[in-house]
């Protein structure tokens, strides 16, 4: 079976094309390759040991998006593309609306005119904004602390109204809380282009000695090390998710949240303790001024996952931290 992987050379994107083709599925994958490199996919023809197929287009672009569901018949769509910086949809709102709004709409259409009604859909736990209490259920109240969420949130609305006007669709939303670690054979992981946005890979260019220290936004929280506390998952896990969303789809219709996390919470200081502890390397750090937006506590309830999916993260935090140096050393 086809499915069509968005952002399939990104990071999250990478893993679960490993992951699918490892169980059979034949991918092919649309990247703009803004946050990412085409070299990504040699990298995933050895891991896959086969020719995966890649157009690069950008989902804004509705007439080569046409062309690939002209040229193929797909099963279903897993749909990771998208802009992911909660700093720079701030100061760029209307880029995030257009890059993952439309492009988001754009898509559906096509997917609507071809009857290719099954998708797996890239959210994230930011869509629970400061409301939810942890451990997090699905049915925690939601709200949008930047575009970047905000878009998120509204992309699940558009789903549950699109499913609502046509009972033939099905899609799971998977609600993604804080993905680190890399391949364990080091040879693909998180490369961003630029200033990261996520911690691991600040860690990781400080141990590299790329970046001089590690900036951690305030040790005064109500945590027991005074650093937020949030629930971090391998990469490897959260791609096995989508194998098991897209399994619940051939026998469930309408629209679906579930939770992708390890149900556990670690501080800012465990991960970098971990991380040293290890992988033997120092991690120079510097306590700063907290970042607005940021929240205290936040970790997953995952037993809807558990129980309705068949899905548990396996991995824990040595592996995780011990695999993204593998990358970041091999690369």
């Amino acid at each position: 079976m086809k499915i069509l992987i968005t952002g399939g050379l990104g990071y999250i994107g990478s893993h679960t094309v490993v992951e699918l083709s490892n169980c059979g599925f034949e991918c092919i994958i649309i990247d703009n390759l803004s946050n990412t490199s085409s070299s990504v996919l040699t990298e995933l023809e050895k891991l896959c040991e086969k020719k995966i197929e890649l157009w690069k287009i950008d989902l804004l672009n509705r007439d080569r998006l046409a062309h690939i569901f002209d040229t193929h018949h797909f099963h279903a769509v897993v749909h990771f593309a998208g802009l992911k910086s909660p700093g720079e949809s701030v100061s760029k709102p209307l880029k995030y609306f257009d890059e993952n709004l439309v492009s988001t709409i754009n898509l559906l259409k096509e997917m609507q005119r071809k009857d290719v009604k099954k998708l797996v859909f890239s959210s994230s736990a930011t869509v629970y904004g400061d409301l939810a209490i942890p451990p997090v259920t699905e049915e925690a109240p939601t709200s949008a602390l930047n575009p970047y969420g905000r878009t998120k949130l509204m992309i699940e609305e558009i789903f549950q109204d699109l499913s609502n006007s046509d009972s033939k669709w099905g899609i799971v939303m998977l609600r993604y809380f804080n993905p680190i670690g890399a391949h364990p054979t080091g040879t693909i992981g998180e490369k961003p282009n630029g200033i990261p946005n996520n911690l691991m890979p600040f860690i990781t260019q400080v141990a590299t000695g790329q970046r001089e220290y590690l900036n951690i936004y305030s040790n005064d929280y109500p945590t027991h090390d005074g650093t937020g506390v949030r629930d971090y998952i391998h990469v490897v896990d959260l791609a096995k998710g989508h194998l098991k969303a897209l399994a619940y789809l051939d026998n469930h219709l309408g629209t679906h949240i579930f939770n992708l996390g390890t149900g556990k919470g670690y501080s800012v200081l465990d991960l970098v303790k971990t991380f040293e502890a290890v992988n033997n390397v120092k991690i120079p750090y510097k306590i700063i001024e907290r970042r607005p937006g940021d929240i205290a506590v936040s970790f997953a309830d995952v037993s809807k996952a558990e129980k309705e999916l068949g899905w548990k993260a396996k991995r824990g935090l040595k592996e995780m931290c011990k695999d993204a140096w593998n990358w970041e050393i091999k690369r």
